[in-house]
C-alpha cells in the first residue's frame, strides 16, 4: 500500500504537533502543505496564489511562537488556509466557503488560533497594537505579531498604526510580507520607493562591495546572498519603518525556513516595536500560479494537472462587465470623465478601460477614504469622477462620502459593485447596508437596477446628475436582458408597474386582498414569479432615493396592502422608506417588508442563501401568504 503524499502533514493536528517536529522535517511538511492547499481548494475554489505564498511563513511562525496563547493576526485573511490547516482544521477545508463549513478568512468563534477576524485590508497592526497593550496593561507575557501584505500596506490605517506603535512602547512585531502584488498590481509612491531604493544606485554599490570583498573566497557564494539581503536591509530601514519607531530587520527569504525560523526567534527576544520584512511569491509552488497569480487569486473549481480553462459555453455578462463596457463608452463621448478605484481594477472590471484610457484611470491602492474625497476634488474642477467601489468596501469611507461629496453636493457617480449577498466571500464582504446608509444622507441619490439592461441605463441617468448618485448591483450575472447599445438613461427617480394584478369578477376586498409588490433593484424577477401565483401587482420601483412617490401613492390608493422586496438590510432600508413616505402623505396601508434580517448571514452558494433568506419566489409568496392569510396556492 503506497504511502500518503500527506503522511507528515496528517500527523500535525495542532501547533503543539508542530513545535514537536525536528527542524529537519519542517521543509518535507512545507512541500505537503503546499500540495494539500493545491488539492484542496482545486476542488472547493477559494483563494490559491496568496496561500501557496505563505507556507513556509506560517509554519515557522507556529514553529517559533505559543500559539494561540501567543496572538497572531493576518492581514489580509485570504492568506490564512495553510494556518488552518495547521490549527486542526485540515479535514474540514473540503467544506471551505460553504453553508454550513469553514470560512476563508480568520473568524474568532471559529479557532482559538483566529486571534482577529480580519476580511477587510490594513486592519492587523491595529488590532495586534491593541492586544500588545491589553497584555501589558494585565500583565501578561505574550508575543502579538501582525503579518500585512504589502498591498495592505498602502492604506492609511496601517500606517496611523505604525505611527501609534512607535510610541507606545510595546512588544509588537509586524511582518511585512511582500509578494509584490496585491490582487491588483500594488500602486503608490511607497511601493515605488521599495523599488528604487532595492534598485538603486546605493544598494547596488552596496551589493558590489559585498561581492568584491567574498570573490576571493568562491565557496561562500551563499554568505555573500545573504550579504545582499543585509545590504537591503541597510538602506530601507532608516530611511522609512525606523522613522517610526521600529526595529527594522530584512528583507529576508520568505520561503527559507532556515532564514525565517532563527529570524523569528531572535525578534521573540526582543522588547518594543518590531518589523519584519519577508519577501515571498504568490503562488510559490505551482507555476500556473506563478506565472498569473491574479487569475489563480481566488479560482473557482479545477484540476490542478491542467489549470483553469475557459467554460465550454459562454457565461452570461455579469452586472460587473456592464458597468465596465459602459465606463469605456461612457468615457469615449465625454472626455471629462476619471474611473478612480481603490485597488480593484480586476475585480470592478476597469480593465479595458484602465488600458484604453490610462491617463484617466486612477487606482489609488486600498485607501477608500482618499479615494472618495480624491473624487470630490477632481469634481471641485469640472471633471466627472466615476468611483467603482465594492459596497462593502464603502463602508470605509463613508465620513468622506458625507462630508466631501455630499454636502458640498458634488457630481459624484459611485459605482456599487457586489451589493447585496456575495456568497463564498461571506459577511465580511456582503453588501448588505448600502441602501441604509446612503439614503439618509443628504443629496445623495440610490438606483437599484433590476438586470443588466437597466444598470447600464442607470448607470448613464446617474452620471448625467449634477449632484452625487450611487447606483447598486449584485455580483455575477443578471437574469440576461441584453444591454442596449446607447447610452441613453432612464427617467430620474422614476418607477414603472411591471404586472398588474387581474382580479376576479365579484371578489370581495376583505376576503382577497389587493397586494401590490414594490421591488426594488434584480429580487424584481422573484416578484414577478411570486405575483403570478399570488395575483399581485408589481412595481419595479428602481429607485430607493429618490422615490418614486408619485407612483406609489397611485399604487397605493389602489390596493389593500404593500410589500416591499429588497437585497439589503430591512433596518433602514428600502421598505422603510416607503413606510415613511406612506406616514408622511397620511395612507395607511399593511406593508410586509422582506429583505435582509438584522443579523450577519453566513458565506455559502448565493441562490440557497437568498432562499433560506425567503427572497426567492417561493419565499415571497410564502411570506405574502403568511402575513396576509392567504389560502395556500392550488395545484
Amino acid at each position: 500500500m503506497s504511502q500518503s503524499p500527506y503522511a507528515l502533514l496528517q500527523t500535525i493536528d495542532d501547533p503543539a504537533d508542530l513545535r514537536r517536529l525536528p527542524r529537519a522535517e519542517l521543509k518535507r511538511l512545507a512541500a505537503e502543505l503546499r500540495a494539500f492547499v493545491l488539492d484542496s481548494v482545486s476542488k472547493t475554489g477559494g483563494h490559491l496564489s496568496s496561500n501557496l505564498g505563505t507556507v513556509e511563513l506560517t509554519i515557522a511562525l507556529h514553529y517559533v511562537f505559543d500559539t494561540p496563547h501567543d496572538r497572531l493576526v493576518w492581514d489580509v485573511g485570504h492568506q490564512t488556509y495553510p494556518h488552518k490547516i495547521l490549527t486542526g482544521r485540515r479535514e474540514r477545508m473540503a467544506t471551505l466557503r460553504q453553508l454550513g463549513g469553514i470560512s476563508g478568512f480568520p473568524l474568532r468563534s471559529e479557532s482559538p488560533y483566529d486571534a482577529f477576524g480580519t476580511a477587510h485590508s490594513s486592519t492587523s497592526i491595529s488590532a495586534a497594537l491593541g492586544m500588545a497593550i491589553a497584555a501589558k496593561l494585565v500583565g501578561v507575557q505574550r508575543h502579538c505579531v501582525a503579518v500585512i501584505g504589502d498591498g495592505a500596506m498602502t492604506a492609511g490605517m496601517a500606517f496611523e498604526a505604525l505611527n501609534n506603535a512607535g510610541v507606545a512602547e510595546a512588544d509588537l512585531l509586524v511582518i511585512l510580507n511582500d509578494n509584490d502584488m496585491s490582487i491588483s498590481p500594488p500602486v503608490g509612491a511607497l511601493n515605488r520607493y521599495l523599488a528604487q531604493l532595492m534598485s538603486g544606485h546605493f544598494y547596488a554599490a552596496a551589493k558590489n562591495v559585498g561581492k568584491t570583498m567574498l570573490r576571493p573566497v568562491p565557496p561562500l557564494l551563499e554568505l555573500a546572498k545573504r550579504f545582499e539581503q543585509q545590504a537591503k536591509g541597510m538602506v530601507v530601514p532608516a530611511t522609512l519603518f525606523e522613522k517610526f519607531g521600529f526595529n527594522y530587520i530584512g528583507p529576508i527569504d520568505g520561503h527559507d525556513l532556515d532564514s525565517l525560523i532563527p529570524t523569528l526567534e531572535n525578534l521573540k527576544e526582543l522588547k518594543g516595536p518590531q518589523f519584519l520584512h519577508v519577501v515571498t511569491k504568490k503562488g510559490q509552488g505551482y507555476k500556473l500560479a506563478e506565472a498569473d497569480p491574479v487569475a489563480y487569486h481566488g479560482p473557482g473549481k479545477f484540476d490542478p494537472a491542467v489549470g483553469l480553462v475557459p467554460p465550454a459555453v459562454a457565461p452570461r455578462q455579469t452586472f460587473t462587465q456592464v458597468f465596465g463596457q459602459w465606463l469605456c463608452d461612457m468615457a469615449a463621448q465625454d472626455e471629462r470623465l476619471v474611473g478612480i478605484t481603490p485597488a480593484m481594477r480586476e475585480g470592478s472590471g476597469m480593465v479595458e478601460f484602465h488600458q484604453r484610457f490610462p491617463a484617466r484611470f486612477f487606482d489609488v491602492g486600498i485607501a477608500e477614504q482618499h479615494a472618495v474625497t480624491f473624487a470630490a476634488g477632481l469634481a471641485c474642477e469640472g471633471l466627472k469622477p466615476v468611483v467603482a467601489i465594492y459596497s462593502t468596501f464603502l463602508q470605509r469611507a463613508y465620513d468622506q462620502m458625507i462630508h466631501d461629496v455630499a454636502l458640498q453636493n458634488l457630481p459624484v457617480v459611485f459605482a456599487l459593485d457586489r451589493a447585496g449577498l456575495v456568497g463564498a466571500d461571506g459577511p465580511t464582504h456582503a453588501g448588505a447596508y448600502d441602501i441604509a446608509f446612503i439614503r439618509c444622507i443628504p443629496n445623495m441619490a440610490l438606483a437599484c437596477p433590476a438586470d443588466e439592461r437597466e444598470c447600464r441605463q442607470l448607470l448613464s441617468t446617474a452620471y448625467a446628475q449634477n449632484h452625487p448618485v450611487a447606483v447598486r448591483y449584485p455580483r455575477g450575472a443578471g437574469v440576461g436582458v441584453a444591454p442596449l447599445s446607447d447610452l441613453e438613461g432612464l427617467p430620474f427617480g422614476k418607477g414603472e408597474i411591471r404586472r398588474l394584478r387581474r382580479g376576479h369578477a365579484g371578489e370581495a376586498p376583505e376576503t382577497a386582498p389587493r397586494i401590490a409588490i414594490l421591488a426594488f433593484g434584480t429580487l424584481l424577477y422573484p416578484a414577478l414569479q411570486a405575483a403570478e401565483a399570488l395575483d399581485a401587482t408589481v412595481v419595479n420601483m428602481r429607485w430607493a432615493k429618490p422615490l418614486d412617490e408619485d407612483l406609489l401613492l397611485e399604487v397605493a390608493a389602489s390596493h389593500d396592502a404593500l410589500v416591499t422586496v429588497e437585497e439589503g438590510a430591512i433596518m433602514g432600508g428600502a421598505g422603510s422608506a416607503v413606510t415613511e413616505a406612506l406616514n408622511a402623505a397620511g395612507l395607511l396601508r399593511p406593508v410586509l417588508q422582506l429583505g435582509l434580517p438584522d443579523r450577519f448571514i453566513e458565506h455559502g452558494d448565493p441562490a440557497k442563501l437568498l432562499a433560506l433568506q425567503g427572497l426567492d419566489a417561493a419565499g415571497i409568496e410564502r411570506s405574502v401568504r403568511a402575513r396576509f392569510e392567504l389560502p395556500a396556492a392550488t395545484v
